[in-house]
């Protein structure tokens, strides 16, 4: 089996293990664990002077069913300025129904079926920690490097650690990171209040919110990148 296979046997298996509504905003952790990365997401437009966003090209790597996409929304970008590529086919539909005005693609994000320096901002959130494989993690990094246009920005959210009770998620610590991009500018801080921690304490906002904002116990590395 090749990292591709592998990768949609996991999303296949994680579809068969979930509840319907387990993303839900219904449910408490799930709405803090948003505003958790909408807090992240201001913090790296401006780390990266991105703003306004109306005139910039974006380009979501895994875009999954939109959901990422809609911080960008959020923000200000234009649906028609927002390209994707999703490696599954299933999460890919429901995205394409919910925005249909973004450009989604179904695809492998090692093989980019975009033009060379076409993008102003590319973002990936949880993709990364879900690729085991080096050279598809090399070859995924060229390809951002080429569709990024000079002066560019890549913006990065993903696990900095690994998920003892997931093997098929790999942590990105800082230093993996800087691995990654050689040669690259990085400003990046750690993010969103442990996820276990949060399904216990969201009802209680105020305490989770502190604890968030203290980053001992945060597990997400928000990172702004720009080649030097």
């Amino acid at each position: 089996m090749d990292e591709t296979e592998r990768i949609l046997d996991e999303y296949a298996r994680r579809r068969t293990r979930a509840g319907g509504d387990e993303y839900a905003y219904s449910i408490p952790s799930n709405l803090f664990l948003r505003q958790s990365q909408e807090r992240a997401l201001a913090w790296a437009l401006h780390q990266g002077a991105l703003l306004p966003l109306e005139s910039k090209r974006l380009l979501d790597i895994g875009y999954g069913e939109g959901r990422w996409s809609e911080l960008w929304l959020e923000m200000g970008a234009m649906p028609h300025d927002i390209s994707g590529i999703e490696l599954d086919p299933v999460r890919a539909e429901v995205a394409k129904l919910r925005h249909p005005a973004c450009d989604y693609r179904v695809g492998d994000a090692s093989e980019l079926p975009f033009d060379s320096s076409s993008f102003d901002v590319v973002t990936q959130a949880t993709v990364f920690t879900s690729v085991l494989d080096p050279s598809m993690r090399a070859a995924i990094v060229g390809e951002i490097d080429r569709v990024l246009r000079p002066g560019g920005i890549f913006v990065w959210y993903d696990f900095a650690f690994d998920n003892p009770r997931n093997r098929a998620v790999r942590g990105v610590s800082p230093r993996t990171l800087a691995r990654l991009f050689p040669g690259w500018r990085i400003d990046a801080r750690r993010v969103t209040l442990a996820p276990p921690i949060t399904r216990r304490l969201a009802r209680w906002w105020p305490l989770a919110g502190v604890l968030e904002e203290l980053r001992v116990l945060n597990t997400h590395l928000i990172a702004v990148l720009q080649r030097k």
